[in-house]
């Protein structure tokens, strides 16, 4: 079997790797991927975009690599799109205008719940498998719709959960994100903060394994009081306590049981285009999920200007870690279990 994948951004490649794992040896990749699993049209890298100002910069790369995956799609099987919904939705509106039975699986939807939903009928019509790692989100789907929830991807990677609260603070890690102005922007404040903590034994900083040492010294500052890390799973089931940046970190840390704050600082004017366009009243994945689960937040959230080194120390000094801990163990059980399985017999049907 021969697929197109579309799967642009670092989280669906490791996505996409638990889910080769579990289709047919003879199962070939083409397209858009992680030149680990085969041999992709474009190096990801040349992929990577900052915000909205940044996306609007390389439009016409994205139009012209569109134009490619449409005429490769020729040769597939079927079509896999993963996330990234302002590349792959398109892309699969094109695909099906010229390929009208060519069969498209779309893979961690685009959050068409939270923002733009005119998009759900256009997905439903257009999509002829929608997989869900959301429990909530096909009930903004209409009945007929060929949607369903598969589990959540994080449970694929995920084996081992904290049972129990630490008793006493010892190891906080923090995560800046693994976008550069993401880093530059919280990594001063994250110095600060470390600072204001001597009686941490263990202070750990996790950075992607891909930036170089000049990355590293433009990007992060002076980390003398850090220890580099770069497994993240790891490190966060070791740690005690996290301060983590937006993005799928803040799930992997609520699933693991490592009680965390959220800290996300944005350039301006995509935070305020972003705060317009999307109904949100959390930014935190896990605190999405939970909002709709419980009703509830499940950890503290800190965005642009109340980000600040008090902020984040009185947070951190009135957190009810117990409290968490249960909350993360309920969340698991709302997910239920991974996802890869589920999607590898949609793809052999």
């Amino acid at each position: 079997m021969k697929i197109l994948v579309s799967a642009l951004e670092h989280s669906a490649n490791v996505h996409l790797k638990s889910l080769k794992n579990e289709l047919p040896e003879d199962t070939e990749f083409i397209g858009i991927f992680d030149s680990a699993l085969g041999t992709p049209i474009v190096d990801l890298r040349s992929l990577a975009i900052m915000g909205i100002v940044d996306a609007l910069k390389k439009l016409r790369f994205f139009f012209k690599l569109a134009d490619e995956m449409v005429e490769l799609s020729q040769e597939a099987d079927k079509v896999l799109l993963i996330d990234s919904s302002g590349f792959n939705l398109p892309l699969a509106k094109k695909i099906k205008k010229k390929y009208p039975q060519k069969e498209i699986i779309y893979y961690i939807l685009p959050q068409a719940w939270a923002w733009k939903k005119k998009r759900i009928p256009v997905l439903a019509k257009t999509i002829d498998h929608l997989c869900s790692i959301l429990p909530f989100e096909p009930a903004y789907y209409p009945k007929n719709a060929p949607i369903e929830y598969v589990g959540h991807p994080l449970l694929d990677q995920i084996k081992k959960f904290k049972e129990q609260e630490a008793q006493k603070i010892e190891h906080i890690t923090f995560m800046p994100g693994s976008r550069k102005g993401e880093i530059k922007r919280l990594m001063p404040i994250f110095e600060k903060l470390r600072e204001r903590l001597p009686d941490i034994k263990r202070a750990t900083i996790i950075i992607p394994k891909y930036f170089s040492k000049e990355d590293i010294a433009e990007l992060y500052g002076n980390i003398k009081n850090f220890e580099i890390v770069h497994n993240a799973h790891q490190t966060l089931r070791e740690a005690d306590f996290a301060f983590i940046c937006s993005g799928t970190a803040t799930l992997e840390a609520a699933l693991i049981g490592t009680p965390f704050i959220l800290a996300y600082k944005a350039k301006p004017l995509d935070y305020f285009i972003g705060s317009r366009l999307i109904k949100l009243t959390h930014v935190g994945l896990a605190n999405i999920m939970f909002q709709k689960f419980k009703g509830v937040a499940i950890h503290p959230e800190f965005l642009q200007d109340d980000v600040t080194v008090e902020n984040l120390l009185e947070s951190y000094k009135s957190y009810d870690t117990s409290h968490f801990l249960e909350n993360s163990k309920a969340l698991r059980t709302y997910l239920k279990h991974g996802s890869s399985k589920r999607v590898a017999k949609i793809l052999e049907q």
